[in-house]
């Protein structure tokens, strides 16, 4: 039986309508796809709390855990571990988000997310994403 991990990941969306995304860092598994924001949950931390500390390291930024709104979720078999990945929407967040820990970062529309080399958990959410800002629905 694979071992399970537990993490949050968070779409930041900015007021027109672009994604942060961030690239894994050299020497990581997966090293040079992009990837939404967030980290493994911590024992005893609700994946709002973890990711909240995770965009904290990760971005710089401060976001409070009432602007995250539950976006989906994805579950992914990889080889070591099954993931289970809690992808919130955010739209609010005090400072400017930089990549702090060697990981380069982009905002990128719907469109050029799509076709970003991604990691195999995070390629589902676009649809839940693009479903999420598209004006209507």
């Amino acid at each position: 039986m694979p071992r399970i991990v537990y993490v949050a990941a968070a779409a930041l969306v900015d007021s027109a309508g672009y994604v942060l995304v961030a690239q894994r860092p050299e020497g990581k598994s997966l090293a040079g796809l992009w990837e939404f924001p967030g980290g493994k949950l911590e024992p005893g931390e609700t994946p709002e709390v973890a990711l909240v500390r995770e965009l904290g390291e990760e971005l710089g930024i401060n976001v409070v855990p009432a602007q995250l709104r539950p976006l989906c979720f994805a579950s992914h078999a990889y080889r070591e571990f099954h993931l289970v990945m809690m992808v919130y929407l955010c739209r609010a967040w005090l400072g400017e988000p930089l990549g702090f820990i060697d990981q380069p970062v982009q905002w990128c529309s719907l469109e050029e997310l799509a076709a970003l080399p991604m990691p195999p958990a995070d390629r589902p959410v676009l649809a839940a994403l693009a479903k999420a800002l598209t004006p209507g629905d």
